[in-house]
């Protein structure tokens, strides 16, 4: 299924029944007087927070959503039957905005959490409401009032406990099958992944924690270059930032280039991403010559902490699941929905874990 994070819908509530006019015919009752009943109540249109769903991919085609209109009254005081409620069910992590005010109407982060878009009309009163002393038989009632309508836009940010970004071929991907049972499209070649990929992992002696994989950032994206923006909105409900880097690609004459680049697309998107905890970590120790490359890059990064992996490999990844894990309960509220010659070693044959 294509990942779909952002969709306009119109939605529509029903209208109420319109009140019935009606006058009481039996034998022997000549005169029963006015007996019509009220129309029944407009369906609501209804916005819930569904586990089952990921992407707003339903959305793509159908936008229009029209919930039932309530039954008009009957004789014999019966009231009309109320239309019934239209359910939308969207994935957790939805932003619900008037697509003409721009608007935040709700925020949909809890499985299960309902928000109603479009009340539904009241239904018209029967002439038997309107009966009294001095008119005791009146041959109007009410129409159902309208449904209301609105133009919507759907925003889909993802809910995840950390967030992994990088620059393209980082081996982002690599790293998410490598800690969790998520299988993204891995290739060698920048932009593979093409939407964000949520894994969940299970930490030994604590409890798992979700991690999205977010496609990779390049100078500009913060200005649509490249995927973009479209994705840096998904860091943004992360409890803290996995900074994956290329440690093959590090230049010792500049070693923090690629990293600064991330950090300047995070600084310039602003919405607090520049200050979320990150642990930075150099990723393809496996490869040679990475050793005097990450001497360079922890050198330059002084005061900062850094994890050496290899996702390819494997090394280093229990460290960083524990050490990720160990962070969470200090950074992250629990989820609504709900670096390894880590082990690289040292020249002196040590192992090189956090710096």
């Amino acid at each position: 299924m294509k990942f779909v994070d952002e969709a306009i819908i119109t939605v529509q509530s029903g209208n109420g029944g319109r009140g019935c006019v009606s006058f009481r015919r039996e034998k022997y009752i000549p005169r029963g007087g006015p007996d019509g009943g009220d129309g029944g109540k407009g369906g609501d249109v209804v916005l819930r927070a569904s586990s089952g769903k990921r992407t707003l991919y339903d959305f793509r085609h159908k936008k229009q959503f029209k919930a039932q209109n309530g039954q008009p009254g009957q004789g014999r005081q019966k009231t009309g039957r109320d239309g019934v409620d239209l359910v939308i069910e969207l994935p957790p992590g939805t932003l619900v905005r008037d697509a003409e005010t721009d608007q935040l109407l709700a925020d949909l982060v809890e499985g299960d959490q309902a928000f109603v878009a479009a009340k539904g009309g009241r239904g018209g009163q029967g002439n038997t409401r309107f009966k009294s002393a001095t008119h005791r038989a009146p041959r109007f009632a009410q129409p159902g009032e309208s449904g209301q309508s609105l133009t919507l836009t759907l925003e889909l940010k993802l809910i995840a406990d950390v967030g992994i970004i990088g620059l393209p071929n980082a081996g982002k991907s690599t790293l998410i099958s490598a800690i969790s049972s998520a299988n993204p499209k891995i290739g060698a070649y920048p932009f593979t992944t093409l939407a964000p990929n949520l894994g969940v992992v299970q930490a030994d002696s604590n409890q798992p924690f979700i991690v999205a994989d977010i496609p990779g950032l390049i100078a500009g994206a913060h200005e649509g270059t490249g995927l973009g923006i479209r994705f840096l909105r998904h860091i943004e409900r992360t409890g803290f930032l996995v900074h994956l880097i290329d440690a093959s690609r590090i230049d010792l004459q500049s070693p923090l280039e690629d990293y600064r680049i991330v950090i300047a697309e995070l600084s310039h998107y602003g919405r607090g991403l520049i200050e979320k905890p990150q642990v930075v970590v150099l990723n393809k120790m496996d490869l040679p010559g990475t050793a005097e490359a990450a001497r360079a890059f922890e050198a330059a990064l002084a005061g900062q902490s850094v994890l050496r992996i290899s996702a390819a490999t494997g090394a280093g990844i229990d460290r960083l699941i524990s050490h990720i894990s160990q962070l969470i309960p200090e950074r992250v509220s629990p989820p609504v929905l709900h670096g390894a010659a880590l082990a690289g070693e040292s020249d002196e044959g040590q192992p090189n874990d956090l710096l």
